[in-house]
């Protein structure tokens, strides 16, 4: 039997309003989504008691990293708020403190969804009858019996029978030839083979 996963548990949890307009502004415009990213991991590497400053223990969530790009990656926003989970495995994962309502409400569908096309299938598996892999099995039941006894039946046939069998067939096929061999005779008996006179292409010219 496979061990079960045990579940991390929570060791901490804190929230903070991390300033990020100080990092981006050390880099061109074109890489301060990506220094905001790395300033929300370096910040919560010092707050969150991560000792080996090791910035792959923290999980951003896709909706922060989203909100972060949301205005591209030329304008991050200039600070955050975030909500901070520190398990006891040594992994922190960060998410938004204030998840916005419209982007609250596109989880809750996609939840109702899955859950819609889930009862869908639960109901056409019970409107299968069982009868029906009944049948399919008894099919190839019989099916598996036919053959068995199609083989048994070869096998039953021996030597002496196969031998008679080609012994038939030959005597069959003698028959029909002498009765063709006959007809030809009649056919060209009364006709006269004409012999033509050989002929020299040289003494033509």
């Amino acid at each position: 039997m496979a061990k079960k996963e045990i579940e991390p548990k929570v060791v901490l949890e804190r929230t903070y309003i991390i300033p990020l307009r100080r990092e981006w502004l050390k880099v061109p415009e074109y890489k301060r989504a990506n220094k905001a990213v790395k300033a929300v991991k370096e910040f919560l590497v010092r707050h969150m008691k991560v000792y080996d400053r090791d910035l792959k223990k923290i999980k951003v969530d896709i909706l922060l990293n989203n909100e972060i790009r949301f205005r591209g990656m030329k304008k991050p926003p200039t600070k955050i708020k975030v909500k901070a989970k520190k398990y006891d495995n040594g992994i922190v994962k960060v998410e938004l403190a204030e998840i916005p309502q419209i982007i609250k409400y596109k989880l809750e569908r996609e939840k109702r969804q899955k859950e819609k096309a889930e009862k869908k299938k639960e109901k056409k598996e019970e409107k299968k009858p069982k009868e029906k892999k009944e049948e399919k099995k008894e099919k190839e039941e019989l099916e598996k019996k036919l053959e068995e006894e199609k083989k048994e039946e070869e096998k039953e046939e021996t030597k002496e029978e196969k031998e008679e069998k080609k012994e038939a067939v030959k005597e069959g096929g003698l028959k029909i030839a002498k009765e063709e061999h006959r007809k030809m005779k009649h056919e060209f008996a009364g006709q006269k083979i004409k012999k033509q006179p050989l002929r020299r292409m040289a003494l033509q010219k």
